[in-house]
């Protein structure tokens, strides 16, 4: 394939801040932010809110260049120690000018009236929201005469671009990955073969007790992984499969570890292939392939590039080696999945590199994941996390890549 020529590279990089800053004022709409919704479900709210953590939906936007939350008496004084906001009103106070501005209401003021109320008083027209935003929040707000308009792709474009604080949080992330593959590499070396079977602790070795094992591991490590694909065999052929049931000996094994960080909200996500017993010459190459097709692709990564290119490298690694993909009413062989997704206080955001144009941006992080799925041979997936450079990609990730254990 004819590469694509990158752009000229800038002698003197600009700092993360200075590139959020450049993303953020492409902002689709003119109008300052609002969110409601709480920090654990959404990654924008984690944000905004500079890391300090509330379980239940409040008020943030945005105002005059600062940013702005209401809070209940409840968390009032701890969001208001952290420092994360500018400004941190108390919810109490702005129920009752709700009162006063809405008169006549049989029901306390809710979000809207207070929100309304909070407009009127910082003299601000409307709002920006996600497309996440509540439905029902939006239709009353419009009602009371706010202009809302729904950001046209993030809210905060911005997040796409990461500081050396937020790199590290996402590196924080792939170590505990790193512990859990570790956990994993122990408990197979131990494993006994006897016939097709693995037998750990003199009881079969299964999907489950392997994500249990890293589970725990990463819990101890100050993690969460409440999702673990440990998935063996044609299983491992359905790329979000998690795995269930006996693992089984001379077979590969994909397991894909994406834990959150507890104390940052930040995730890490990595994958390694793994065997227990004696590979096959077919699996060899399988897995031989997929690692070369990684390497290509992150060797292709940097500032400029179209992910298109990232994603077309990897293809046509495939392609050399012989490995076809098909479609079928049944399903997909062979590599059907893009090449990589962003990573940060979300486990999949903003880039996708798949067979869509898209520029990568200096800062952005990403996953490298190329893989390959046939059923009666099994599947491999690699998976990195890098950052991309002006002039390459950095790893943000870091573990051997032994897979066969005898």
């Amino acid at each position: 394939m004819t590469t694509t020529r990158a752009p000229a590279i800038a002698t003197k990089p600009q700092p993360a801040a200075a590139r959020k800053k450049q993303v953020r004022a492409r902002a689709s709409s003119p109008l300052p932010a609002l969110l409601y919704t709480d920090t654990g479900t959404s990654a924008d709210q984690l944000y905004f809110s500079r890391g300090v953590q509330v379980h239940d939906p409040f008020i943030a936007f945005e105002a005059a260049g600062k940013r702005c939350t209401v809070q209940s008496a409840l968390e009032f004084g701890r969001v208001k120690k952290s420092r994360c906001f500018d400004e941190v009103l108390p919810l109490e106070e702005w129920v009752e000018r709700a009162w006063k501005a809405f008169p006549g209401r049989a029901i306390p003021p809710g979000p809207a009236e207070i929100i309304a109320t909070l407009a009127k008083a910082k003299r601000l027209s409307g709002f920006r929201v996600s497309s996440e935003f509540p439905a029902g929040l939006f239709v009353k707000l419009r009602e009371l005469g706010l202009q809302i308009d729904i950001a046209e792709g993030p809210l905060f474009p911005e997040r796409e671009i990461k500081t050396p604080k937020e790199a590290a949080a996402i590196r924080e992330g792939n170590r505990l990955s790193s512990v859990g593959f570790s956990v994993v590499e122990d408990i197979l070396r131990r494993a006994k073969i006897r016939g097709q079977q693995l037998i750990f602790e003199n009881q079969p070795l299964s999907s489950e007790r392997l994500q249990l094992a890293i589970r725990a591991a990463i819990l101890n490590e100050g993690g969460r992984a409440d999702d673990v694909i440990a998935a063996g065999g044609d299983q491992a052929c359905d790329p979000h499969e998690c795995g269930h049931g006996p693992l089984r000996a001379h077979e590969l094994i994909i397991v894909d570890i994406f834990p959150r960080v507890m104390k940052t909200g930040y995730w890490g996500d990595m994958t390694r292939t793994y065997l227990k017993g004696r590979a096959s010459e077919a699996q060899r190459r399988l897995v031989a392939t997929v690692a070369e097709a990684q390497r290509a692709g992150i060797a292709t990564v940097r500032a400029g590039v179209d992910g298109a290119q990232v994603h077309q490298r990897v293809l046509d690694t495939f392609a050399a080696a012989g490995y076809e993909t098909r479609r079928s009413a049944k399903g997909s062989v062979g590599f059907f999945h893009g090449t990589g997704h962003g990573v940060g206080l979300a486990v999949h955001e903003a880039p996708r590199v798949n067979t869509q144009p898209y520029t990568l941006k200096q800062g952005s992080v990403i996953t490298v994941e190329p893989g390959l799925y046939y059923p009666g041979l099994g599947g491999c997936r690699i998976e990195d996390v890098v950052q991309v450079g002006a002039r390459g990609a950095k790893l943000l990730s870091s573990h051997p890549y032994d897979w066969e254990i005898r």
